[in-house]
């Protein structure tokens, strides 16, 4: 068996980047940036008004001045303004030439075409051209997931469409006479499929484009005939279940009959010992426990950095550890990498607890369901205490 880090490090390093491809603005979001985003020009192009109120020179202030005309948004003024003068204004209009502040509405004393002014700073509720940003400033880096902020930001530059990384398409494929869709009647030692629905789910979550199949029956051909359709079809194929060693293992036979090469077959890891990853035609095949939880925990420590690899992405971020203080005690662990579901809560001064789930089994979904963090276990890890600090990873 090969330790997590090896062979998520095997993983990641046969995942290549996908071709980028344009996306309209108004489409891109949840896509992964694959260009650097830099400003056409500065924002705001010009000093702005950040008030309603009255443009000035600070210099003609306190007294007495005549109004000569209106600026608002997307129309300024057309003259200067000379000394004694001043210009009803609305914010986000722009600044005329010669004023260099903004008495506000509410503090000045309006009669016909004569404005009373106090004492105004200069400068005061100008917002300066490029406050927000200057010509030809990086406002994006490739690898940026686009959320609204970050597609707001690229609008603001100009851009009505952007590079963003192909979505993968991910075969999934879950196996076992044991289970039938949702909706269908089972027999009485059947269950209904789980993992698949909610594999498609964090892969579309992650950015890619599941194409789900089965449940597969325990049958070598055609388990053979369906993995050889979908690397036609497919950046990668997942395999669910059927991974440990047995009668009704028919995919990885299938996958060497096709040419593949395994890469590694076992993890030292709980829950997750049977995960496996190969390589063949140009694709790529990870294989995952059929039990849900081992599922769910190898899809976050391998499935989600694979998936953050084809789309040009940091493959650690969703990985990486912070530490949190323990409720309740830990057992020392054994040989194995150990993965705990758990709670992860802070107190009202911001200390991060953590609570293990009483019930670990690999095939309890509920508990998933309830947790938002896995608490990493290292091998041959001693006892721990509660208030200890422990590694947790965010879900």
């Amino acid at each position: 068996m090969i330790t997590v880090a090896e062979a998520r490090e095997i993983i990641v390093s046969n995942a290549r980047p996908l071709a980028a491809e344009p996306a309209p603005i108004e489409a891109a979001l949840g896509r992964t940036l694959r260009e650097r985003v830099v400003a056409q020009r500065a924002q705001p192009p010009f000093a702005a008004s950040a008030m309603d109120g009255y443009a000035v020179r600070s210099a003609d202030t306190p007294g007495r001045l005549r109004l000569v005309g209106e600026a608002g948004a997307g129309h300024g003024l057309s003259r200067p303004l000379q000394r004694g003068e001043c210009a009803r204004i609305f914010t986000g209009a722009p600044i005329p030439e010669g004023a260099d502040s903004v008495l506000i509405q509410e503090d000045a004393e309006r009669d016909g075409d004569t404005v009373v002014a106090p004492s105004v700073r200069h400068g005061l509720h100008v917002r300066a051209a490029g406050v927000d940003f200057e010509r030809a400033a990086l406002l994006l880096e490739p690898g940026r997931i686009l959320d609204a902020a970050a597609i707001a930001l690229a609008a603001a530059a100009g851009r009505a469409d952007l590079s963003v990384a192909r979505r993968p398409r991910v075969a999934l494929l879950s196996g076992g006479d044991e289970i039938v869709p949702p909706g269908v009647e089972p027999a009485p030692d059947q269950i209904f499929d789980s993992v698949s629905y909610g594999l498609a789910a964090l892969i579309e979550g992650a950015g890619g484009s599941p194409l789900r199949s089965g449940p597969l029956r325990d049958d070598a051909a055609a388990i053979a005939a369906t993995v050889a359709d979908a690397l036609t079809r497919a950046d990668l194929l997942v395999l669910v279940g059927g991974a440990s060693v047995g009668d009704h293992d028919h995919a990885r036979p299938a996958l060497r009959a096709l040419g593949a090469e395994l890469l590694f077959e076992k993890v030292a890891l709980r829950p997750g010992k049977p995960t496996w990853f190969a390589r063949g035609e140009g694709k790529l095949v990870l294989g995952l426990p059929g039990n849900p939880a081992s599922a769910f925990v190898c899809s976050r420590l391998f499935l989600r950095p694979l998936l953050d690899s084809l789309l040009g992405r940091d493959p650690d971020a969703g990985v990486r550890t912070r530490h949190a203080k323990l409720r309740g005690a830990l057992a020392a662990n054994g040989a194995r990498e150990t993965y705990l579901r758990a709670r992860l809560e802070a107190d009202s001064s911001g200390q991060l607890w953590v609570s293990c789930a009483a019930n670990q089994d690999s095939s309890l979904i509920s508990v998933f369901a309830n947790s938002n963090a896995l608490v990493r276990r290292s091998p041959q890890a001693p006892s721990a205490e509660e208030g200890e600090l422990v590694e947790v990873i965010d879900l």
